[in-house]
């Protein structure tokens, strides 16, 4: 099943969040490389594709997992959680409709 993982950044998590940006992508290649990764993204905090010194709100993430369990357990271990980088993740299951 599906599950979203939406994370809220704390503020001034930019630099934060730039350092661990290679290990954080890394854990998602191994998602899309397992076939397992619908989408992944983070949130411009401002309305441009790229914010520059503006930074992120945060991020979402929708990937196959076996469990909701798994889920949390995954997200627990993103390099931008152990970097401090978010106030908050929500994990919640989530079904695929369209397209």
């Amino acid at each position: 099943m599906y599950y979203m993982i939406y994370s809220e950044d704390k503020s001034d998590s930019l630099s934060r969040r730039m350092a661990a940006r290679p290990e954080h992508l890394a854990r998602l290649n191994i998602l899309k490389d397992e076939g397992r990764l619908l989408i992944a993204g983070p949130n411009p905090a401002i309305d441009a594709e790229d914010p520059g010194p503006a930074g992120f709100s945060g991020s979402l993430v929708v990937a196959e997992f076996t469990s909701l369990e798994q889920a949390k357990a995954w997200a627990s271990e993103d390099p931008y959680a152990k970097a401090d980088v978010y106030e908050k993740v929500v994990v919640k299951p989530y079904k695929k409709v369209l397209p």
